[in-house]
């Protein structure tokens, strides 16, 4: 897991539409990005952490900070979730699991389904370098 003043490890994952997005190209130039780890799509806390990220967007804009979720779904399952919740922010998938890997919060047996392995619920904020 990084630790505060670490460089967060580099990744390029699909969003919604697919479309691969790297952690550079994510971070916010003047302010924070909050990386939202959540273990998966249409869950009940999940959904509620990511509609609490979606209302209070508007004050996070505010200080120049922006949200990212992440979790081991698919993209067509966080694409639903989106459009089912009004995600306003990019939702990214790390369906091979690589990421939570390497920021070492795989939640290894998830729910009692031995083998599934999900995101710890872990938030990393993240300064415009990219530094937690």
């Amino acid at each position: 897991m990084p630790n505060q003043g670490e460089k967060a490890p580099s990744f390029t994952l699909p969003d919604t539409e697919r479309k691969q997005r790297s952690l550079q190209e994510l971070l916010s130039p003047k302010g924070a990005t909050i990386l939202a780890f959540y273990p998966g799509a249409f869950t009940g806390v999940c959904t509620k952490e990511m509609c609490t990220f979606r209302d209070t967007l508007t004050q996070l804009g505010n200080i120049n900070a922006k949200v990212v979720g992440i979790s081991v779904n698919d993209p067509f399952s966080n694409k639903a979730f989106a459009e089912k919740n009004n995600i306003n922010f990019p939702l990214l998938s790390d369906y091979n699991r690589d990421v939570v890997k390497q920021y070492n919060i795989a939640l290894n047996d998830f729910a009692g389904l031995k083998g599934y392995t999900a995101a710890k619920r872990s938030i990393f904020i993240l300064d415009s370098r990219g530094n937690v």
